[in-house]
């Protein structure tokens, strides 16, 4: 499955299908959140959220390309992320786009 930023793909002529999209939502546990909290008081990176922030990408682009493929999709073109905070030490990840089928 190919996925892209643009609303195309170099030599080839798209039949749309349709929206298209994933999402997960991810948390730390109560110790890592901890740790992240101390952390803020120095900063610097907080590597435990942003390996959890990746995680969550990749699961909902997983997702994604799955529900393309259950519509015939060759790839999803116009991908795009979102994130929002849902509660304190959880994030929604969505991704979507449009499911293409090449002509």
């Amino acid at each position: 499955m190919f996925i892209v930023n643009t609303d195309y793909i170099e030599g080839k002529k798209l039949e749309m299908l349709g929206l298209v999209s994933g999402s997960t939502i991810q948390s730390k546990n109560i110790g890592k959140d901890f740790g992240a909290g101390l952390k803020s008081i120095v900063g610097g990176e907080l590597k435990g959220y942003t390996e959890m922030m990746e995680e969550a990408r990749s699961i909902a682009e997983q997702r994604m390309m799955e529900n393309a493929q259950k519509m015939g999709a060759d790839a999803v073109v116009n991908v795009r992320y979102a994130t929002s905070a849902i509660m304190a030490g959880a994030s929604e990840v969505m991704v979507y786009g449009t499911a293409v089928k090449y002509q």
